[in-house]
């Protein structure tokens, strides 16, 4: 599974993180953005920014995915 946000759809409230702060990172700018491993893949974020979830973590993103206010978090098969 890989995943990324929109940036303009996000509403910074950081639900994501909360639930699985493996994936999610709410940086600075008030923005979630994806993670992989230690990097916040903020550069430029949006849909070229795709991490790959560990299997492990699947249930918490797809969870995250469901709670998201902004509904700005995708999931890609894969």
């Amino acid at each position: 599974m890989k995943v990324w946000i929109d940036q303009d759809r996000c509403t910074g409230d950081g639900m994501c993180e909360e639930i699985a702060p493996v994936a999610f990172r709410l940086l600075d700018d008030g923005l979630s953005y994806v993670r992989e491993g230690t990097a916040s893949l903020n550069d430029p974020g949006g849909p070229t920014a795709l991490a790959s979830v560990p299997p492990e973590h699947e249930d918490a993103v797809t969870e995250a995915v469901a709670e998201c206010p902004g509904e700005c978090i995708f999931i890609v098969p894969g």
